[in-house]
């Protein structure tokens, strides 16, 4: 399993970034997938899941309605559009493949990319 995030960086408050994850090494499109999050200081998190075919996607609250998940199957890429950032949202991200019923801390995930909003 490798998963690569790439897309983090240093956004002002207000603003928007996309996250990308490209995945090798196993069947992309048989597996549910995630977006977790590690701010400073504090435990993994759960962000977001899109189950095998993009159907079902859920979404912590913190992030409901700012944040969306999406797949292409084709390309074996997972992506994270995240808008309306705020300092809060500071956290390396991971993307990770997951199980059908959701995101657990013990799922395989990428090296992590980094997301830093501040003014």
């Amino acid at each position: 399993v490798q998963l690569v995030e790439s897309g983090g960086g240093l956004v002002q408050p207000g603003g928007s970034l996309r996250l990308s994850c490209e995945a090798s090494g196993f069947p992309f499109e048989n597996f549910a997938m995630s977006w977790a999050r590690q701010p400073p200081g504090k435990e993994l998190e759960r962000v977001a899941f899109i189950s095998r075919g993009g159907a079902t996607r859920t979404s912590a609250e913190a992030v409901k309605g700012r944040f969306i998940i999406t797949r292409d199957n084709s390309k074996k890429i997972l992506y994270l559009h995240m808008n309306r950032l705020k300092p809060e949202d500071t956290a390396v991200y991971y993307c990770a493949r997951s199980g059908d019923l959701g995101w657990t801390p013990a799922d395989p995930r990428g090296q992590g990319t980094q997301v830093t909003v501040s003014s």
